[in-house]
């Protein structure tokens, strides 16, 4: 009977534990990274029931036994208890104060790759059938070709000039190109098609492209921006473009293809007239594109600086996007953070976020392209950017967090002198 009953009680403990791990304020707990981060002067709060404790207070100190302030730029260990027992320790890291410019701009873009991209063949038909030089080279769609027979290739007009020098003198071709990040050697030998007397490769390719987005953000002292939220890819190949060089530059949207379930809407906008050069571009990455602006803004002067709000600090609920939808009118919109991931290490997908602004859903539909990048604000800090729709539900989509495009903008967070004056 006694064995019984310690096999029940012992069920009955698995039940209880199994259970405990699924009820929210455990996942909670769970939940806290071993390491967070915060800014001087900034409050972080931990989940309730939770009593923090902490002997070294050279970094943060301690508000209420719920949460902490960042004091100065250093690391602090934190020990947190639930109900009197130890649950976790946590290092606290404290960076200098750092404020950033929100942007919400319409901006065009115009890239020039690293090279000639490869966006295709070309089957050309010859007395032996239809052949791609190119492709039977193993010369690949979303190659780079950077050097032909020890030429360096820049733009589509260095190209031709090799290509039919070669083909007259019968000779076979030595191509430099750039495949996934490595460089590689290829040889190819150009040929005529019928009833033609020039000499091709059997490649499409291709050496800029342009488009529109927006602005994320920008730094008012070293003036390095962000803006997109995700990469820049060719439409052809759907890889990422290397770039060579690049610019961004002012521009209006003149109309919006209103977003429907299943098909996407889209900003329609053209560069402005001036075509005023904001800045240039120096990289292309899974967060966007980054560089630095070539003067100040003008609406920047009446913009108020933004604290910056990292991942472990976003909280569900509601927030703002700022953006353009006519001319070049920045205007602020609602929306809710229905999740938020903090994050360890970078991710592009970091909230899902939901459009809740009537004014925007009437205009819009939702998140549109050319919406990319624009900043999302919380409690008067910047916490990210938009980046993707939803297809299906176009209210909604993905925003990235903001320190990943820091990182990317070359802004460090531990640099004291972008401490806010």
């Amino acid at each position: 009977m006694n064995l019984r009953i310690r096999k029940i009680t012992g069920i009955l403990l698995l039940v209880i534990l199994f259970s405990a791990a699924f009820y929210p304020p455990v996942q909670k707990y769970l939940h806290i990274p071993h390491n967070v981060e915060v800014f001087e002067g900034q409050t972080l709060e931990f989940p309730e029931f939770t009593t923090v404790f902490t002997h070294d207070k050279s970094a943060v100190t301690v508000n209420n036994e719920q949460g902490v302030t960042g004091k100065a730029p250093s690391k602090s260990n934190v020990s947190l208890q639930a109900m009197g027992l130890p649950i976790k320790s946590t290092e606290v890291t404290v960076y200098p104060e750092l404020k950033v410019i929100p942007g919400g701009q319409s901006i065009g873009v115009r890239v020039h790759t690293d090279g000639v991209l490869v966006v295709g063949y070309h089957l050309m038909e010859t007395d032996a059938g239809k052949v791609s030089p190119g492709e039977a080279s193993d010369i690949r769609v979303g190659d780079s070709i950077i050097k032909m027979n020890g030429k360096a290739i820049e733009e589509m007009s260095d190209v031709q000039p090799v290509v039919q020098e070669a083909g007259k003198n019968g000779e076979t071709i030595k191509f430099e190109i750039k495949r996934n990040g490595r460089k590689m050697e290829k040889e190819l030998t150009p040929v005529k098609g019928k009833g033609d007397q020039r000499y091709h490769l059997g490649l499409y390719i291709r050496d800029s492209a342009a488009g529109v987005g927006t602005l994320t953000f920008y730094e008012p002292e070293s003036k390095k921006y962000g803006a997109l939220g995700h990469v820049i890819s060719d439409m052809e190949t759907k890889e990422p473009i290397e770039i060579d060089k690049g610019e961004i530059i002012r521009s209006n949207v003149t109309s919006i293809e209103k977003g429907l379930t299943g098909e996407p809407g889209e900003k329609l906008a053209r560069f402005s007239n001036d075509k005023k050069i904001l800045g240039d571009i120096a990289k292309n990455t899974q967060f966007g594109i980054f560089g630095t602006l070539k003067d100040q803004l003008e609406e920047s002067t009446e913009i108020e600086p933004l604290e910056i709000g990292l991942s472990q600090q976003v909280k569900e609920g509601p927030a703002e996007i700022l953006t353009v939808v006519e001319g070049d009118e920045v205007k602020r919109f609602n929306i809710d953070i229905i999740s938020s991931t903090p994050q360890e290490s970078p991710a592009t997908k970091g909230m899902v976020i939901k459009v809740t602004d009537k004014e925007l859903l009437d205009k819009t539909g939702g998140i549109v392209q050319g919406m990319s990048g624009s900043p999302i604000i919380q409690n008067d800090k910047i916490i990210g950017a938009v980046t993707h729709v939803f297809v299906n539900d176009p209210s909604s989509g993905y925003g990235c967090h903001i320190e990943w495009m820091l990182n990317d903008a070359g802004i460090d967070l531990n640099d004291e002198e972008k401490k806010a004056s």
